[in-house]
């Protein structure tokens, strides 16, 4: 985040940064010089009225400037972090500054809309601007790229097929996928969508939904791929409540009879549940023994990928 922060003239910087005592300033041309003694004519290097601003000078300003910055941005990744809302004292606290450095500082934020001050408590929070720049980057972040490489990582861990998922419409679509090194071939399901409610991937995204949404798409009925299919809203409810609980789902033989699979939610930088990761296989390879095995590397793959997105791990 690029942020312009400009100290006010002369505050905090030495008498050497501003060239004060180092170069006396030319007179005016035309002015008394004093008896025999000739007349200081400005030079290229110096222009008359102003003080030379030599390399050392420069770098001096420079560095001031970078502190600013460091510290500004350190200010706004505190308040990120802070529950709500923070005061001066305890910001100034907290990242080791003179609360007068701090004040004026969160006041620059401010004029930019980076922060904002609540009138009755004087406490400060983050701006909308900050809201705005987090959308932007949400936006232009491919989940895909991100996820990857954590997902070649568990397809070797796992020896199976792994998968990335988002919901489209009412449907579970799969954006990746990567074969692990075993010996039955899976069907690349990249680009096709499948049912939520006989996935663990599409159980995974159908918890994270608000309970009316659920029985929006349970209300046409609940299709039977299998014998283990999940046909009935009020099993579709406790199984879902289970997930929650849980933080993985898993479905053995209710999408395609012999193939079991287990699935762990990737959130955003808001918490939310935007994708999930399935491992999935043939049920002799994906058995319930393995679950709590295939669970731990799943959710490695997707703490890694939640932090890529700037979300927090639950």
């Amino acid at each position: 985040m690029a942020l312009e922060i400009t100290p006010p003239p002369g505050h905090g910087l030495p008498a050497a940064a501003l060239g004060v005592g180092r170069v006396p300033a030319a007179p005016l041309p035309g002015a008394a010089t004093g008896q025999g003694r000739e007349p200081v004519r400005p030079s290229a290097a110096a222009p008359a009225g102003r003080a030379a601003t030599t390399d050392a000078d420069r770098h001096l300003l420079d560095g001031n400037a970078v502190r600013s910055v460091d510290r500004a941005a350190a200010l706004l990744l505190a308040l990120g972090e802070c529950a709500g809302e923070a005061g001066v004292t305890e910001l100034a606290r907290r990242l080791g500054l003179h609360k007068s450095t701090a004040s004026r500082l969160l006041a620059t934020l401010q004029r930019r809309g980076l922060v904002e001050q609540d009138e009755e408590t004087g406490k400060y929070r983050l701006g909308l601007v900050v809201i705005r720049l987090a959308e932007r980057a949400e936006r232009t972040l491919d989940l895909r790229s991100i996820a990857l490489p954590e997902l070649e990582r568990l397809a070797r861990a796992t020896r199976e097929t792994v998968t990335l998922g988002i919901l489209e419409g009412d449907a579970y679509l799969t954006v990746a996928q990567v074969d692990g090194p075993n010996m039955v071939a899976c069907p690349d399901w990249t680009g096709r969508t499948t049912p939520l409610h006989c996935v663990a991937s599409g159980k995974v995204l159908l918890a994270a939904m608000a309970e009316r949404d659920v029985m929006r798409l349970a209300r046409p009925g609940l299709a039977a791929r299998t014998e283990r299919t999940i046909t009935t809203l009020e099993t579709l409810m406790e199984e879902l409540s289970r997930v929650r609980r849980r933080g993985y789902a898993t479905a053995f033989s209710e999408w395609i009879e012999g193939t079991n699979g287990v699935a762990v939610p990737v959130a955003d930088a808001r918490g939310r549940v935007i994708a999930s990761i399935g491992v999935w296989g043939a049920d002799f390879r994906v058995t319930p023994s393995r679950t709590a095995e295939i669970v731990t590397s799943a959710r490695v793959a997707a703490v890694a990928v939640t932090t890529r997105l700037g979300g927090l791990p639950a």
